[in-house]
């Protein structure tokens, strides 16, 4: 199945988990209360997220005169790639790491740190920005975004269902009569976020891969990207991006560090796997 069909399907998949909290909540009407809460939300995500999240990180405008480099490099690859040309910004700190948003190529901007920009050299500088420029003809900026915000509709039903049995909340009478009213708020306040979040990390991850596939076919130098990557994950290590976990998925490394428990649940495929299929695509 390919990335694409993958990634349908877990948004069905969420979409579906969503429903059933609608439902559980107050039937046809709670399902139809459940969609019009992650429309909204939506309508909000795809209008105004891109400048939402620029914001979150300092993210500064820069013109060709102030970043020639970055100008030059992400003007090559769009003209390749037959893709308009993005917004540039440049975030204020030595931290390794650089992500895209956006709703469509045409509304869509590629942030890097001055780390980045003072770190890697040109080729592998170029890989990066390939790979941003990926995730923005591949739409994963808006799929990411809706991803996140059912994800986020889901969490926040969530922790409803914790606080509704101190107040005589539940399903339906025909379920507490089953004694399944328990069961439900269990479901809901400890499995429904869990498998929200499995879901959510499945569509990340897959579009990372399908990002260094495209990103490294745009150059043709799969080998830079690989590179590039190593030494952002060393650098993130020394350095970790200031990152909120509700963002931390549009980076092209995952800027929150943890243990092994937390790698399990990263937003990113491990860094290790990344590099040797970029370095099986060299021939």
């Amino acid at each position: 199945m390919s990335n694409t069909l993958k990634t349908g399907a877990l948004l069905g998949l969420l979409t579906g988990l969503l429903v059933l909290i609608g439902g559980y909540f107050g039937g046809s009407q709670g399902m139809s209360i459940a969609f019009v809460m992650a429309f909204l939300m939506n309508f909000g995500a795809y209008w105004f997220s891109d400048r939402i999240v620029l914001a979150m990180y300092r993210a500064q405008p820069v013109s060709e005169a102030e970043a020639p480099e970055l100008h030059r490099i992400v003007q090559g690859l769009t003209m390749r790639a037959h893709m308009p040309m993005p917004r540039l910004y440049i975030i204020p700190t030595d931290a390794l790491n650089a992500f895209a948003t956006g709703r469509d190529p045409e509304h869509a901007a590629v942030a890097a740190t001055q780390g980045i920009v003072r770190v890697l050299n040109e080729e592998e500088l170029e890989g990066v920005l390939a790979h941003e420029l990926a995730h923005v003809r591949n739409r994963d900026t808006l799929i990411s975004t809706i991803a996140a915000t059912l994800a986020g509709v889901i969490m926040m039903l969530a922790r409803m269902a914790m606080w509704m049995p101190y107040f005589g909340g539940g399903g339906s009478r025909d379920n507490e009569d089953r004694g399944g009213g328990a069961i439900g708020f269990l479901f809901l306040a400890l499995l429904a976020p869990i498998a929200a979040t499995l879901i959510q990390l499945a569509i990340s991850r897959s579009r990372e891969f399908q990002a260094d596939e495209t990103g490294a076919g745009l150059t043709h130098k799969p080998y830079a990207l690989a590179a590039a990557l190593q030494k952002l994950e060393v650098g993130a290590n020394r350095l970790p991006l200031e990152a909120s976990p509700a963002t931390s998925h549009l980076f092209i490394v995952n800027p929150i560090r943890g243990n092994a428990l937390f790698k399990l649940f990263s937003t990113h495929p491990p860094i290790e796997e990344r590099i040797a299929r970029l370095q099986a695509l060299v021939v």
